[in-house]
């Protein structure tokens, strides 16, 4: 379903706090936007290895294994919401503490370069899944976190929330690994 044309989601399709996710999205075509990030967050973090890769800016924050960790997680939620509510679900979906999620993970022992693959294959996943949406899955909405949610908004949000912490990464960790 390819020609389905995704529109940008309107503020009643989301709960406002992820207003700051799809406003960094202005793109035109979200799949394409989605099919990008495997690329930009490779090329981003393309020079960080070794001990570096468990580099954090200040006491407290999440070393940059971390950060991907959490990215790959929230991706997994993002996702399952997606298929849920396109495939009709109306129940309303379970919301998930990042705090909780990153104290129960080892992401500092795994490598980066097997996170980014991690994270490749998820968003294939993903990218799969939407490809094949009908343009009326695209419209359905539902409950997540006891918020409204539509799949096109959860797209968005992913592109977004990916575009978030890549801003992040270059702003307050990659800056100092390279000084």
């Amino acid at each position: 379903m390819t020609d389905v044309i995704v529109e940008r989601p309107t503020s009643a399709e989301y709960a406002q706090p992820f207003e700051r996710y799809v406003s960094l999205v202005q793109d035109s075509d979200v799949l394409a936007a989605l099919a990008r990030q495997t690329a930009e967050l490779a090329e981003a973090l393309s020079g960080v290895a070794g001990e570096a890769e468990r580099f954090r800016y200040a006491d407290g924050k999440w070393s940059i294994r971390e950060v991907l960790g959490h990215v790959i997680d929230t991706e997994r939620v993002f996702g399952y919401r997606a298929l849920c509510i396109a495939r009709g679900e109306r129940a309303s979906l379970p919301g998930f503490d990042e705090n909780a999620y990153q104290a129960n993970a080892s992401f500092d022992d795994c490598p980066l370069r097997e996170l980014l693959r991690e994270f490749e294959q998820v968003r294939e996943g993903h990218l799969s899944l939407f490809r094949r949406l009908s343009g009326e899955a695209w419209l359905r909405s539902g409950v997540a976190n006891s918020k409204p949610a539509s799949v096109r908004a959860l797209a968005f949000i992913m592109v977004g929330h990916v575009r978030h912490h890549l801003g992040v990464l270059r702003e307050r960790y990659l800056p100092q690994l390279r000084s």
